[in-house]
């Protein structure tokens, strides 16, 4: 059954997408770690093609499986996703200032980035079961908001504010999408601005220095352009010297010089921008945005409630992920450790975006089922 459901629902051209927006970051990531003279740069930008190969596999391994046995499963993943996080704060692995990987030998497992996928199942799970016509009362809010909190605060604690607000959106468009009862909406309006300065005196301490004064550096990064501001102001700079053309492969001097920091992680899109200029900008934009209506397409024509709240969460996801990170970039939002889908380095990324939109691709194939 499954195999003659690909055949028959198997979208090419999504694939030849995913697979162009791979290549451009593998591209990106190889001109960025380029040195004159060393192979250095080859564990770098091949390990992104490995861990490419790998999300391959997860891709078509999660688009195998019937989503509604995931779902099933989703309260296993979620516990083992909470354990996972309380063991990185006890044992996990510190660097860049944060404690966030479990090491693994071969591989760091990064706990927070695989928790967004189950939230997104859980969540999924919970509100497809709910009546989406009078929608939610304070009573069937508290669970779902008590399931997203516990492993927010856990990432919250690494520090790992991006993920931390990733599942925060998360939360809010699925609520959004299903709806609250107009006094849900009043206490829950009343509720927040009675705990907002608790909770942002809670959320202020649990950020580390560094933290702080990127988000202070956003309000005004000229007040410190050699330290808070730097990344900011560097990253505009490459962005607005690529011109309409780009200055084509190896030609940056932002990038090049290193003037650029975490150019194939957190700032690829302005290495690209350098290179590519204007126009290479927006064929990647086009690119996302082929990817992200793809998405919204599989939502809208998803078979069950279920289908519609999984594929609402990946696509939520991933268009976070693109806004954030590009704002952050341009110096329209603020530095959080935000990477660009499919395109910045790190396996734990490619891994979990490869598995979210295999999730929406075993949606797809599902959607002319009958029975469950």
């Amino acid at each position: 059954m499954v195999p003659r459901r690909f055949i028959s629902n198997f979208d090419a051209w999504f694939i030849i997408v995913v697979l162009m927006i791979l290549g451009l970051g593998v591209l990106s990531i190889y001109t960025v770690t380029y040195v004159v003279s060393s192979k250095a740069h080859l564990s770098i930008y091949s390990k992104q093609v490995i861990w490419i190969g790998l999300g391959l596999i997860v891709f078509f391994a999660v688009a195998a499986i019937d989503y509604h046995e995931l779902a099933r499963w989703s309260p296993f993943l979620y516990a083992g996703g909470v354990a996972l996080l309380i063991l990185v704060l006890l044992v996990g692995r510190t660097g860049m200032g944060a404690r966030r990987w479990l090491s693994l030998g071969f591989f760091d497992l990064q706990p927070s980035e695989w928790i967004k996928l189950v939230v997104i199942l859980v969540l999924a799970r919970y509100f497809s079961t709910r009546s989406r016509l009078q929608g939610l009362t304070v009573r069937e809010l508290i669970l779902p908001a008590v399931g997203v909190g516990i492993p927010l605060l856990l990432v919250l604690k690494q520090p790992d504010l991006g993920t931390a607000l990733v599942l925060l959106f998360i939360f809010a468009v699925l609520v959004f999408l299903i709806g609250l009862r107009s006094r849900t909406v009043g206490f829950s309006i009343l509720l927040s601005l009675m705990a907002f300065p608790f909770i942002w005196e809670i959320f202020w301490s649990v950020l580390k220095p560094y933290q702080r004064n990127r988000l202070i550096a956003f309000i005004n990064p000229a007040i410190d352009p050699m330290g808070r501001g730097y990344h900011a102001l560097q990253s505009k700079i490459a962005i607005g010297s690529g011109g309409f053309f780009g200055k084509g492969l190896f030609g940056g001097t932002q990038s090049q010089l290193k003037f650029l920091p975490e150019g194939h992680t957190d700032f690829v899109f302005s290495v690209f921008a350098e290179e590519w200029g204007f126009l290479g900008v927006l064929m990647l934009l086009v690119l996302y945005f082929l990817l992200i209506w793809w998405g919204i397409d599989v939502a809208y024509k998803a078979k069950d409630h279920l289908g519609v709240f999984l594929a609402v969460g990946v696509v939520s996801m991933l268009v976070f992920y693109l806004a954030v990170n590009i704002g952050m970039t341009l110096g329209v939002a603020p530095v959080v450790g935000v990477p660009l889908p499919l395109m910045s380095y790190g396996g734990n990324s490619i891994l979990t975006t490869m598995s979210g939109l295999g999730l929406l691709l075993n949606i797809k194939i599902r959607r002319f089922m009958l029975f469950y």
